[in-house]
């Protein structure tokens, strides 16, 4: 039987152990992509609000960066619109890019600022297009060596981090919709959010990227089944990418690029977990799978450190030898 003592030990452990997590991250910014059953399942969506003002409050300066994939796919079947996916990604006519836009910005996302604000009054709405955030150009993929032409979805090109930044600076917690300001005819384009979330999370110098999902992690030896990964180099994760499932590859690939670009660590984390963002970042049980830089690349980034005034070091190492 649970007493109310044995309770409150319970909580005052956690506090305590989250401590040492706390202290590494303070004032550093962490890129959360917000997806999967976490956006549609409302339990999992409002306590995954409460964990971002609770990191906001903890001294980091998050991010968020959503999609609405299950929500979009709804609303055209509602207009009589043909939701149809080639080489992965969401065919998106003129039409259709009204839907995502519509949905998006004007529902998604506002739902979403309107549970966090719910805990805090921090989050500020935006999408890619706002200040030019984010630029991209028609992504036209290839099929059985064929180019196909998937309508308006894009490659980001270039990110604009200063509005980003003005909010972080005045303490607030900026919420990003996935599309983008088109670089060659001023339309607005899809883009997938994984991609957007490691995109930002690269040009911030984020400490973190942490990518939510329905799944417990990246399995070895899917799909016959296996062990979450716990770790992987960005090395190794480059040599698993050919052997993944289509729906990994956009997360995976985001977060080897992530890394790549300077980016702390790169993180898959199980979404249908209640409070599975902060059990990722403060407690020593992770929830998924975290990617990190090749060894030199780390001792690289140090020595620059070391070199260049006002640039500032790596996060160091954390109890299980893995950067925050």
């Amino acid at each position: 039987m649970t007493t109310p003592r044995r309770t409150a030990l319970d909580k005052a452990r956690s506090v305590c152990e989250a401590l040492p997590w706390l202290t590494r991250h303070q004032n550093r910014t962490v890129v959360i992509k917000l997806g999967g059953h976490a956006m549609v399942d409302e339990q999992l969506t409002a306590a995954f609000a409460s964990d971002v003002v609770f990191l906001r409050y903890a001294g980091l300066k998050p991010v968020v960066v959503h999609g609405g994939g299950p929500q979009i796919g709804a609303e055209l079947e509602r207009r009589g619109l043909v939701s149809e996916f080639k080489a992965g990604l969401r065919v998106t006519s003129p039409p259709a890019m009204d839907v995502v836009r519509m949905v998006l910005a004007g529902r998604v996302q506002r739902e979403l600022v309107g549970l966090i604000n719910a805990n805090g009054p921090l989050a500020v709405g935006m999408t890619g297009e706002d200040a030019d955030t984010l630029t991209a150009v028609r992504h036209v993929p290839w099929v059985d060596g064929e180019p196909v032409d998937i309508g308006r979805v894009g490659d980001i090109t270039r990110v604009d981090t200063g509005a980003i930044e003005a909010l972080l600076a005045d303490g607030r917690i900026p919420v990003v919709s996935s599309v983008a300001r088109s670089a060659e005819d001023g339309h607005v384009y899809n883009v997938n959010a994984d991609t957007a979330a490691a995109a930002l999370a690269t040009a911030l110098r984020a400490q973190a990227l942490v990518m939510l999902t329905d799944v417990e992690g990246l399995y070895a030896g899917w799909p016959a089944g296996g062990e979450v990964i716990a770790r992987l180099t960005a090395r190794e994760l480059e040599k698993l990418l050919p052997e993944l499932a289509d729906g990994m590859v956009p997360k995976m690939t985001g977060c080897l690029h992530a890394v790549r670009g300077g980016v702390g660590t790169a993180r898959v984390i199980d979404g249908r977990v209640p409070h599975a963002v902060l059990l990722e970042m403060f407690t020593d049980e992770g929830v998924g799978t975290v990617i990190v830089p090749d060894p030199e690349a780390e001792q690289e980034a140090d020595q620059r450190a070391d070199l260049e005034p006002g640039l500032e070091p790596g996060p160091k190492p954390g109890p299980d030898g893995v950067r925050p």
